[in-house]
């Protein structure tokens, strides 16, 4: 009887900085340029192509609740590349200067359903997984153009690729660490879903009270 309280009270342990950090920063931390400054270059296009989603909560959190999700598969490895490809087509959508509105709610609201769909749904159907990472996708894609909207062709290009480039090593990197943490103790990968889920709920609130 006391194993699930411990696994309770570790699943609150981690969940509760996970939230703090992410009330801690704005919605707005993801969608910065460097240093404040669009990138003007090719080389700053695409540095800054790399560090967006890393420096950025939201962007971050996806990614992981993309990898344990594709973890889930036995040909997992190729699942990211649905996110990363609806990521590049919500990209254009911003180029394209399409209209979506109350974005910040429905970027923190997709990183809430997949964290959460992570933690509980240890076999998810493949095409809930294929959706979750489509819409995902493709409003991440849209915010994190932002700072990019007008920006030389060349910047935007290599801006592109550094974002293709560092999602999918990320969200790899993290499909073969769940699959390693599943091996010897399943249930950590669905603390990690639900870190990811309490992360979003956060973003979720701040975006209504901004």
């Amino acid at each position: 009887m006391r194993k699930p309280l411990n696994l309770h009270r570790k699943a609150l342990a981690l969940a509760a900085p996970a939230v703090l950090l992410a009330l801690s920063a704005g919605p707005a931390l993801a969608h910065h340029g460097m240093h404040g400054d669009q990138p003007s270059t090719p080389a700053e296009g695409f540095a800054a192509g790399l560090a967006h989603p890393v420096l950025g909560l939201d962007h971050f959190a996806i990614l992981i609740g993309v990898g344990l999700l594709a973890a889930r598969f036995q040909r997992g490895l190729s699942l990211p590349f649905v996110f990363i490809i609806a990521m590049a087509a919500g990209c254009g959508l911003h180029f394209a200067k399409v209209d979506l509105p109350l974005l910040e709610i429905w970027v923190a609201l997709s990183v809430f359903a997949v964290g959460l769909t992570a933690a509980l749904r240890p076999t998810a159907p493949l095409p809930l997984t294929l959706g979750l990472f489509g819409i995902s996708g493709l409003l991440h894609g849209y915010a994190l153009a932002e700072t990019m909207v007008g920006a030389q062709t060349g910047a935007v290009w290599a801006y592109l690729a550094g974002l293709v480039l560092i999602q999918g090593f990320v969200a790899t990197a993290v499909l073969v660490a769940a699959r390693w943490l599943a091996a010897r103790h399943a249930v950590f990968t669905r603390l990690v879903g639900g870190l990811v889920a309490a992360a979003g709920a956060a973003f979720v609130v701040m975006a209504l009270s901004a």
